[in-house]
């Protein structure tokens, strides 16, 4: 490990070994009152998590991001959301220890009970969201972490439930011994919770404004993978939760503004950017309405009366209201016009006032009976949306994005690759992507994946690997039958499409869960034929890709009965530098806990190039070859 590496691994895995080992001690005295289950539940599973402390510890640093752009500050960003949930916790554990239900109000067990669902959802998403393949956390671990993670799911169930950003954070930054205020938020509050333990509404996608996936991401239901955990900019501290449909402060000091209720839609309790009418007369904003009605619901959500038509129409009135409220209060709406005008980057306003008229013309156009002008329209936005940011910003305004992804089903091929490029277009900026999977667009792109054009094609897969840049994300789109499409556009693809997909496929592999189905759909075969190819200018990425997966098992199975091992000692042996360290950390991982493979690489002679290796090779390639050469040298000792 390099010195650097080990600094920044001492300081960031300090502080979370710290309140561990502060929440053993907590309950080497036991717990008493009336929470004393709820407690030592809670301490247990904490306690569980030191030995995977222990080896970030060990290990950090260790593996060279496979992107330029994963950096330690990003892995360290990763365990600052565990310490925030283990600092919620021992604060929690402190208060409920010794709770007593006698002298104390039922509002006040009540708000400790509260805490219990927020700080067990917290710590199972902060342990989601840890990059474990970076961190090279060994399987025996990985398999506790996973264990420690469905106890908590199960724990938040009981609870009452996952709980939007907006609860969550409102919760876990009030002090234990105040009141959560539920006269202020009211019924909302409670709404909020009733619908989302009933399944029926799926929430915001979080949006990672950082280009480079976290890693692991959490498991379950649909409804659990799309909890908003909110937008966390890269200049804002792990500790501050935003939310990712408002970009306001969470966590406000006690003089920030009280959002008037009805500015609040009442189904995510957050700031409206987009307000729309329904035929009740009831406002909401547009993206979680529509996400209500593609659910097939046709009831209104507040009045529970039937829309007599699914028609959603802009209540100028009160956008026009809540810009003027922002602007007084000094609070940006994200993706939000005031007036006409776009905030730049550098705080000046842009008049789009212009680009409005025309750009709302056109989306107009997109629903068109006529085959020849729908076709236009989508060329025309696909254009826009190529050219600029604010063109991005405005086309999602104007509520472009579901009617894009009921394009992409269209049987004009020209409109659908015109659509599906728009939508990756849109894509890039990062708002956008939470509204592009709220319109339900993951299935039809995989349509596209499978049966469009080349081009089209090309463009499904750099829009998955765009969207699955935020981790639930990568559940969401693996779960909806996207890899075996990818493998196959690897395989078979042009060049530029085997291009787009090993990258989508690198960054959907992340997640634990989707190594399986890459392995399954013979993504090992494919890579081998990337390897092996003389012609091949895609060995980097092959490597990249299997590096990732060479920690999964029924992986490493299959790896080895490819006969991949033999491919990898030889570009050990005569590789490019990048390509030594790559293949040098796959046998690595394929040699772990597996003497056959052990002696399986020494008999096909690979301690001499290891040796070479541990030498002259990378700083990352030295490390992993001397790490084999030590197993070698057990071997046969043995």
């Amino acid at each position: 490990m390099a010195d650097g590496d080990a600094n920044v691994g001492g300081e960031v895995t300090r502080a979370p070994l710290r309140l561990v080992r502060e929440v053993v001690g907590m309950s080497s005295g036991g717990f008493g009152g009336a929470f004393k289950r709820d407690c030592t539940d809670l301490s247990r599973r904490v306690a569980l998590l030191a030995h995977l402390l222990e080896e970030i510890r060990d290990f950090f640093g260790d593996l060279r991001p496979l992107d330029a752009s994963t950096s330690s500050s990003s892995r360290s960003t990763s365990l600052s959301d565990l310490t925030v949930a283990l600092q919620a916790a021992k604060r929690l554990l402190s208060a409920a220890g010794n709770f007593n239900s006698q002298i104390s109000s039922d509002g006040a067990a009540k708000k400790i009970a509260f805490q219990f669902q927020c700080v067990t959802w917290k710590l199972e998403k902060a342990l989601g969201s840890l990059p474990y393949d970076h961190f090279n956390i060994s399987e025996e671990v990985q398999e506790q972490v996973e264990l420690v993670r469905a106890q908590l799911r199960r724990a938040t169930e009981k609870y009452g439930g996952p709980l939007s950003s907006t609860i969550l954070s409102r919760a876990l930054s009030q002090p234990l011994d105040k009141e959560i205020d539920l006269a202020q938020s009211g019924s909302r509050m409670i709404g909020s919770l009733h619908i989302e333990n009933a399944g029926i509404i799926d929430h915001e996608v979080k949006v990672m404004v950082d280009t480079i996936p976290k890693g692991n991401a959490s498991t379950g239901d649909c409804v659990d993978q799309m909890i908003n955990e909110s937008e966390r900019p890269r200049n804002v501290d792990a500790g501050r939760v935003i939310s990712a449909s408002n970009g306001l402060d969470e966590n406000k000091k006690p003089d920030s503004p009280v959002i008037p209720v009805d500015f609040l839609c009442p189904i995510s309790l957050e700031l409206m950017r987009d307000p729309v009418i329904v035929a009740t007369g009831q406002t909401y904003e547009r993206s979680y309405i529509q996400r209500w009605i593609d659910c097939d619901n046709t009831t209104c959500p507040k009045t529970q009366q039937r829309l007599q038509n699914l028609t959603l129409t802009p209540n100028y009135v009160l956008r026009s209201l809540i810009s003027q409220w922002c602007a007084i209060h000094n609070i940006e709406q994200p993706m939000a016009l005031t007036n006409g005008r776009i905030k730049k980057t550098d705080g000046s306003l842009c008049d789009v006032s212009g680009d409005v008229a025309t750009i709302e013309a056109l989306v107009r156009k997109l629903s068109s009976p006529s085959v020849e002008e729908r076709r236009a329209a989508v060329a025309e936005i696909r254009s826009l949306s190529k050219r600029s940011t604010d063109n991005r910003i405005l086309i999602a305004e104007a509520g472009a994005i579901p009617i894009l992804v009921h394009l992409l089903t269209a049987d004009d091929g020209l409109t659908q690759e015109n659509a599906v490029t728009s939508i990756l277009n849109l894509s890039i900026f990062e708002n956008n992507k939470g509204l592009i999977m709220l319109a339900g667009a993951v299935p039809s792109i995989v349509q596209v994946l499978r049966v469009g054009s080349m081009e089209a094609r090309e463009n499904a897969a750099a829009t998955f690997f765009s969207l699955s840049l935020a981790d639930e994300n990568k559940i969401i789109i693996g779960a909806s039958g996207a890899i075996p499409a990818l493998v196959d556009l690897l395989q078979n693809g042009s060049a530029r499409g085997k291009k787009d997909a090993a990258t989508a496929l690198f960054n959907l592999c992340i997640y634990q869960g989707n190594k399986g189905r890459a392995v399954r759909a013979g993504i090992i075969s494919a890579l081998l034929e990337m390897l092996t190819d003389s012609s091949s200018v895609m060995v980097d990425e092959a490597l990249t890709i299997l590096s990732v997966l060479a920690s999964h098992q029924e992986a490493k199975i299959v790896i080895v009965k490819a006969s991949t091992i033999p491919v990898l000692i030889d570009l050990v042996r005569t590789g490019l530098p990048r390509n030594k360290e790559n293949a040098a950390a796959i046998l690595l991982s394929l040699c772990k806990r597996n003497t056959e493979n052990l002696a399986c690489i020494s008999r096909l002679g690979a301690v001499i190039p290891l040796m070479e290796l541990a030498k002259s090779g990378t700083e990352r390639a030295k490390r992993k070859a001397t790490s084999l050469l030590e197993l070698l040298r057990n071997l046969q000792q043995l």
